[in-house]
């Protein structure tokens, strides 16, 4: 990424990450949660964020609509638009995660290159959760209608039916909720954050 800004010196933290996890019960990081319109993203975004912020967690969900009424709301779906409302999300989930919160990220986010930015911004603590149900599962479920519209010509550059998703080479975790439902989906999301981001007991 290029810098256009002149004159500026990053300044360190005097709170260290061990430090903030210590606090917090738990270490800081990044879900990412990619996958078609329908897939879920959403839904289990909100359950597990309710969750795990009855159990003590620092967490919250960064959703793609949400930001789109106000951080992104000058964006549109054009290829640029979705690489810097990409590039905005990732650096500000980043932030999340440096702040000792566990900031699970809602978005289609189709295109690779996008997502490995957004890893490169949290570093590891990015983890990447491919939702992975198929267009014909997402297409049958519909919940905004908006597949039926973009069949009809009344959507431009829709996810997986006039622009494209490259699916996740490498995610960190996938889950198949095409085929799996809400409570089986939270469980394994909660096995894996209570893996990578719980703090060793001494």
């Amino acid at each position: 990424m290029t810098i256009k800004s002149q004159n500026i010196t990053a300044v360190a933290h005097r709170v260290s990450a061990d430090e903030r996890a210590l606090v917090n019960g738990h270490k800081g990081g990044v879900l990412w949660f990619t996958g078609l319109s329908g897939s879920g993203k959403t839904t289990l975004a909100f359950e597990l964020e309710q969750r795990l912020f009855a159990r003590g967690y620092q967490v919250y969900v960064l959703d793609g609509d949400n930001v789109r009424h106000g951080l992104n709301s000058d964006l549109g779906f054009s290829p640029e638009d979705r690489a810097e409302n990409i590039r905005r999300i990732g650096e500000v989930a980043a932030l999340f995660g440096e702040a000792g919160s566990i900031v699970i990220s809602a978005f289609i986010s189709p295109y690779r290159d996008d997502r490995k930015l957004a890893r490169s911004a949290a570093h590891e603590g990015f983890h990447e959760v491919y939702l992975s149900a198929d267009l014909a599962a997402c297409e049958a479920r519909d919940p905004k209608g908006l597949y039926k519209k973009a069949h009809a010509g009344e959507i431009a550059d829709f996810t997986g039916v006039s622009a494209p998703y490259e699916e996740p080479e490498n995610a960190d975790l996938e889950i198949d909720t095409g085929t799996l439902g809400v409570e089986e989906s939270i469980a394994i999301l909660t096995d894996y954050i209570d893996t990578v981001f719980g703090v060793p007991k001494d």
